[in-house]
């Protein structure tokens, strides 16, 4: 007799979500890059991104590309990846993405800023063995209207956030950032 593993269903389950959740998050949206980037990674992970997909459509909830005038990009130190990242979380039950991103924007940051629309949405394909789904991370475009930062991350994991012209060599997802900026400034 042949099982099922509940992975299979997970996963589907993942997958509908994430198509629903994709359709109504670029709706009304116009001029975003669309990127897709693929992650390998172990089952436990598998499950935790998966059953994330399967509530939101998103496996690392909602964040910010913040920019000032002069092009500069904010991007905050998490401790944990201890690379450069652009600031944002997960969302909590009754949160838009938009109001997901905001917060974790102030948590992050303690920058106000402008939410312009979407400046990219990512298409993450997570596999593990024969198991594959796929969720949404959009990142909405912001412009600072308080340049001043203050970090009050609750869960400790930023400890630094700067503007920067020349994005580190360890600034996560650095050419797609430099892609979004090269399209918005030029």
């Amino acid at each position: 007799m042949t099982t099922l593993d509940d992975l299979w269903y997970l996963a589907t389950r993942a997958e509908q979500q994430a198509e629903q959740t994709y359709h109504s998050l670029v709706e009304g949206h116009a001029d975003f890059l669309e990127r897709n980037h693929r992650h390998r990674v172990s089952r436990r992970r598998f499950r935790t991104l998966a059953d994330r997909i399967s509530e939101t459509g998103a496996p690392f909830g909602a964040h910010s590309v913040v920019y000032r005038d002069s092009g500069e990009l904010l991007l905050v130190w998490h401790e944990g990846v201890e690379m450069w990242v652009v600031p944002g979380g997960g969302i909590r039950s009754g949160e838009s993405f938009r109001e997901a991103a905001e917060r974790e924007l102030r948590e992050e940051a303690g920058i106000e800023a402008t939410y312009d629309g979407l400046a990219m949405s990512i298409r993450v394909a997570v596999e593990c063995d024969d198991y594959s789904t796929w969720g949404v991370l959009p990142l909405f475009e912001a412009r600072a209207e308080t340049t001043a930062t203050t970090v009050a991350d609750p869960d400790g994991e930023i400890t630094d956030a700067q503007w920067f012209d020349d994005l580190p060599e360890n600034t996560r997802d650095r050419e797609d950032l430099r892609a979004w900026r090269e399209r918005a400034f030029d």
